[in-house]
């Protein structure tokens, strides 16, 4: 701990209260680890604000001493993006004590959550509403609103809904100066210049501080239906949506696993089992809803358009979960693919996007092209085919050393699968965001124009530099990620 960050840390303790500091080192350490384990900080102490004049009170503090400071919700970010400095130069700032919904008005489908909100707890008070947030993902049970607009999340109803930029009506945040930007209010209209809002989500925590938002909210679901299919390959996953999507509005998430994926997911996680009988090279769960009683049930729909594909050989076999129990059953297969594949080995993970027409192509031709290239590894892409985003994993060779893998050859493999990427016209970050895992290959291949630009708005807002350092904008020469 250097003397500046020792009287900022006395001073707030003093005006705050010991909640609002947490300086053992028990209390610090699991929150500087980043969620893969890739990524390891130091920190002297944790900031834990209770409301947005405290998160105010320490930024202006901070700024005044120079003392770095990393924003911090669920500590989900899969790039290393809410991870502090391995040096100690900054103080983690958790959000978590700002878990206050302090609105949900049904009305106008609209909803003020703090940043420190928890997502499935999110869900579970304005379904007491008959509404929902039409946003979820793995890491619902911790991930947290002010972390989900910082890196614009994403999820498995992008399809229907999009991303947080689309979800997030205004913002409530604290610059670097320490100022509150007061942007909650709903507009439909506002032309008052640059989105202030909008620059925020995305940021990363890199212009600020989000400390609530205004979200949409949709009607709540009537009926839900989920259904499991398997097919050859993933141009006939494409084929199957595109006819869905021709016939019905209803399907909301549609997501691409291949068989491998799957097998990891029953080997490592325990009480999950095969939904269908037999082998497929791939898998698509498909997810339908009504918000109204009347008309077709969705599960009547999928069964219907299920049944055509089979009949017309698109897809080889499906079934259609009986219960709410078997399509949470479906959907946790879905949702352990990361932790199975952790289980499983040393693995380097792309969050990509190319173009959903591209996208069967590009899966496949990707996959041969890496493991033909580093051979003994293990490629394959799964996730939101509807919106071509997929997250393209390469599992280390059997038997390897982790760290002599992760620092030798995954240090090639992660630019050879982005030259695919942007060969294909896609994003190295479709919706995990950069962080610092992703610092380098950012600065890599963007143009001159974008990197300028992004400069630009860093430095102007953040003029000292001491809001999450070393994540999303590099403005010295980027370290190449461990």
């Amino acid at each position: 701990m250097n003397p500046a960050q020792s009287s900022l840390i006395d001073m707030l303790c003093h005006r705050l209260g010991p909640k609002a500091v947490i300086t053992d080192a028990h209390d610090i350490a699991p929150w500087l680890v980043d969620w893969r384990g890739r990524y390891h900080g130091r920190a002297a102490a944790i900031l834990a604000p209770a409301t947005t004049a405290e998160v105010a009170i320490i930024v202006a503090a901070a700024a005044a001493a120079g003392v770095p400071l990393v924003p911090q919700g669920g500590n989900t970010s899969m790039v290393g993006g809410a991870t502090p400095p391995a040096d100690g130069s900054a103080l983690i700032l958790s959000l978590r004590r700002m878990n206050r919904i302090r609105q949900i008005d049904a009305a106008a489908n609209l909803a003020i959550a703090e940043a420190g909100v928890i997502l499935a707890d999110l869900h579970n008070a304005v379904h007491v509403e008959q509404r929902r947030f039409p946003l979820t993902l793995g890491a619902r049970g911790s991930a947290t609103i002010g972390g989900l607009t910082s890196t614009n999340a994403g999820g498995t109803q992008v399809l229907r809904f999009g991303t947080m930029r689309a979800l997030v009506a205004g913002v409530e945040a604290v610059l670097p100066d320490g100022a509150v930007h007061d942007g909650l209010t709903a507009l439909k209209k506002d032309n008052r210049g640059y989105d202030l809002n909008q620059l925020m989500i995305g940021a990363e925590g890199t212009l600020g501080v989000v400390t609530a938002v205004t979200l949409r909210l949709v009607a709540d679901v009537s009926a839900r239906a989920v259904g499991w299919a398997g097919l050859a390959n993933p141009d006939d996953a494409l084929a199957l949506l595109r006819g869905m999507e021709a016939v019905t509005g209803a399907v909301e998430s549609f997501e691409i696993v291949p068989d491998h994926s799957l097998q990891l997911v029953l080997r490592h996680i325990p009480g999950t089992r095969a939904p269908i009988e037999g082998r497929y090279p791939w898998h698509v769960l498909i997810e339908a809803v009504t918000t109204s009683p009347d008309g077709e049930a969705p599960a009547d729909l999928l069964e219907r358009l299920l049944t055509t594909a089979i009949a017309e050989d698109i897809v080889g076999d499906a079934v259609i979960a009986a219960s709410e129990a078997q399509a949470e059953a479906f959907w946790r297969l879905r949702d352990s693919i990361s932790a199975a594949e952790r289980a499983s080995g040393p693995a380097m993970q792309h969050d990509i996007s190319v173009p959903v027409g591209v996208m069967p192509r590009f899966m496949v031709a990707a996959a041969r092209a890496v493991e033909a290239r580093f051979p003994g590894t293990s490629a394959g892409a799964f996730g939101h085919l509807g919106d071509g985003n997929v997250h393209f994993h390469v599992r280390a060779p059997d038997g390897v050393d982790p760290e002599s893998w992760y620092a030798g050859e995954a240090l090639r493999i992660t630019p050879f699968v982005n030259d695919l990427v942007v060969a294909a016209g896609g994003s190295i970050s479709a919706e995990h965001g950069i962080g610092q895992m992703k610092l380098h290959e950012l600065e890599r291949l963007s143009s001159p124009s974008r990197l300028s630009m992004l400069r630009a708005i860093k430095l102007a807002l953040d003029p000292g530099q001491i809001m999450n350092p070393g994540k999303l904008v590099a403005l010295a020469p980027a370290p190449r990620a461990p």
